[in-house]
């Protein structure tokens, strides 16, 4: 669908081609710490923001950090999953309003309510505001709150950064209990949601051409509907180190470390084995749940030897820990871009990736490819890269360069705004 040069806000105002817009951008949980979700709303709204545009957020609990000048609507929740207070009892007070109950009763029955009664705050929220806005844009709730939205006359979009069906299924095979298997099935039920209210939306952004095949087929969207804007890195974090000796046979991974679809148990099953042959050691960005899949893996392996759990670090100190390994490696068995791939190529360390789901488009010829699930490939490819000094040098010189090249946020933000108003014109 090709853009046009004018469209009408909400208010029937025309709308430049070259017009500053009002943007609301929404995530139903959006603290950077959370995940992939936390850190795109807030590099989106700077780099929306340094093109001219006004941004405002509006997101659930927990917050997302944002710079000054954008605008934060707190839609604030029961905020079951608080890990200061999980799954805490609400105050009878709390249980008044519909909302809170429906949420409380979701979690209590052991479903992941939150995109749900998020997008019943959001709705209400832009009930109240859809004229301060040309634009919705919907971070990945697809509750039916957003079509909602639609209807009030706001022209919406949203981002879908990979299926959820991939994080589901990987989860269920993980499981060698029936009972288990039911109740990760019961978590992920917002799912038939997601799928329902994306095939109502006109436009869809993803972050790769590999989110935009898997989605299409999973949740039924003709092609025609997404745009494919690959995420940007943001280099102010990620960037080389001057003066910081890098150390040999340091391996490092930043990780949700329980998550079965990042494969952390393959890297540290193939370091087992390395470990049997030479000194290595690796450092995992990150923190394993207590008596967790990855923690009982650490156990019977003995693995805490030669394994570092950092806990979450501050943003200042990930170029530090890039500059001192000697190799960083991505074992993941899907990405729907691959932000970790991304953020090391940007410390110019030499790339280890799987080839799950997005990540040969991030990696390309920059970094070593090879299969997700197997220990014995990840530990063949370390060992190559161990021994091959000037290949490691090689490959985190080009993806350096890719990243600076191909992945920032101001490209991102350009080609987000040229979906926004596509949608605009569509709308008219």
């Amino acid at each position: 669908m090709a853009a046009h040069n004018k469209g009408k806000n909400s208010s029937g105002a025309l709308l430049g081609s070259d017009r500053p817009l009002r943007i609301c951008l929404f995530t139903y949980r959006g603290n950077p710490t959370c995940g992939g979700q936390g850190v795109y709303t807030r590099r989106l709204s700077r780099a929306l923001a340094d093109l001219g545009h006004k941004v405002d957020v509006a997101s659930g609990p927990p917050y997302p950090v944002l710079d000054d000048d954008i605008t934060l609507h707190k839609l604030p929740s029961l905020d079951l999953y608080n890990p200061d207070d999980l799954f805490r009892v609400p105050s009878l007070s709390e249980l008044k309003s519909p909302v809170n109950l429906l949420e409380w009763l979701g979690v209590s029955s052991g479903g992941f309510p939150e995109p749900f009664t998020s997008g019943l705050r959001v709705w209400d929220f832009m009930r109240k505001n859809a004229h301060n806005y040309d634009i919705f844009h919907d971070n990945q709730c697809l509750a039916y709150g957003i079509l909602g939205v639609q209807a009030a006359g706001v022209p919406t979009v949203a981002t879908i950064h990979h299926p959820m069906t991939v994080d589901r299924d990987v989860e269920v095979r993980s499981m060698k209990v029936w009972w288990k298997k039911l109740k990760v099935l019961r978590w992920y039920s917002f799912i038939n949601m997601q799928k329902r209210v994306s095939r109502k939306l006109s436009h869809i952004i993803t972050v790769s051409e590999a989110s935009k095949e898997d989605i299409s087929k999973e949740f039924a969207i003709p092609p025609y509907k997404f745009r494919v804007v690959a995420n940007g890195i943001n280099t102010d974090i990620f960037h080389p180190v001057d003066g910081v000796k890098r150390e040999e046979n340091r391996i490092m991974v930043t990780n949700s470390a329980d998550t079965p679809l990042k494969g952390l148990r393959y890297l540290i099953e193939a370091m087992h084995s390395i470990r049997k042959k030479r000194d290595i050691r690796l450092t995992v960005i990150g923190k394993p749940k207590e008596n967790g899949v990855i923690e009982n893996l650490v156990r019977s392996l003995n693995a805490h030897e030669f394994i570092t759990f950092t806990g979450r670090i501050p943003d200042e100190d990930f170029a530090t820990y890039y500059a001192r390994a000697t190799m960083a490696v991505v074992p993941s068995i899907y990405e729907g871009f691959g932000l970790p791939a991304g953020e090391a190529m940007a410390c110019r360390v030499p790339v280890i990736s799987t080839t799950g789901g997005a990540l040969p488009e991030v990696v390309g010829d920059a970094g070593i490819l090879v299969r997700p699930g197997d220990a014995s490939v990840l530990e063949a490819a370390i060992i190559d890269l161990l021994d091959n000094p000037e290949k490691r040098a090689r490959l985190a010189d080009a993806g350096y360069e890719r990243v600076k090249k191909l992945f920032t946020w101001q490209n991102t933000a350009k080609q987000v705004v040229a979906v926004y108003r596509e949608a605009i014109d569509a709308h008219c």
